[in-house]
């Protein structure tokens, strides 16, 4: 038992660097990816065909080769990042380019009905998209942004390729050690437990965002 306390707990350190990579890419991919969704679906061709590409890129390559890219390929251009740094901006890029998309899906399934009301009401572009819009858009969009915010949990683990000791890498190094599977049952455990807390902090906002059904 007590072994099993000291593994949980080298484990739970580990899981604090997973919960600031996982936080980081919420926090900033989500924004980026209503600006370009918003850039899609009202801006000019150009801007469209620019996130077209950029959703293109990031969503057409495997996360691992852009972990490799921003940590290891732009020493290249004498750009040196920290494993963190890079890892954020790999994160939140790739995360950007799929939430976009969805974000794109659920504004264009506005229909233009709304819109024309909106224009009856002398509201302008923004105001449009704050008060009526958005808000119906994101009742729309909460299920498979469900989805990616959980594959997000396990996606933390590619850190491990650039050295940082994340929760996966601190259950390796246990079981390189001391060769017993306690370290990655606890830490299926922990994973569990976080995408079981990311399920059900998404369903409230479902059942918050019912009235728009």
């Amino acid at each position: 038992m007590d072994y099993t306390l000291q593994v949980t707990a080298h484990l739970l350190r580990g899981c604090v660097l997973t919960l600031q990579i996982y936080a980081v890419t919420l926090i900033f991919s989500i924004p980026l990816a209503v600006l370009c969704a918003l850039g899609r679906v009202s801006g000019p061709r150009g801007l469209d065909r620019v996130l077209g590409f950029y959703g293109w890129i990031f969503r057409g390559t495997p996360l691992l080769l852009q972990l490799f890219f921003f940590y290891y390929g732009l020493t290249i251009f004498n750009i040196s990042l920290s494993p963190f740094m890079a890892a954020g901006l790999t994160f939140v890029l790739n995360y950007g380019a799929y939430f976009m998309e969805i974000f794109r899906g659920g504004i264009s399934s506005i229909g233009a009905g709304q819109y024309e009301a909106a224009k009856a009401l002398n509201m302008n572009y923004w105001q449009t998209m704050r008060r009526i819009v958005l808000p119906q858009a994101t009742r729309v969009v909460l299920p498979p942004t469900t989805n990616e915010a959980i594959t997000l949990v396990k996606d933390t683990a590619l850190v491990v390729v650039i050295g940082m000791g994340e929760l996966l890498r601190s259950a390796k190094e246990i079981f390189t050690r001391d060769f017993t599977l306690i370290p990655f049952a606890v830490a299926t455990v922990i994973y569990l437990l976080m995408t079981s807390v990311v399920i059900r902090f998404f369903r409230y906002l479902e059942r918050r965002m019912a009235y728009y059904d």
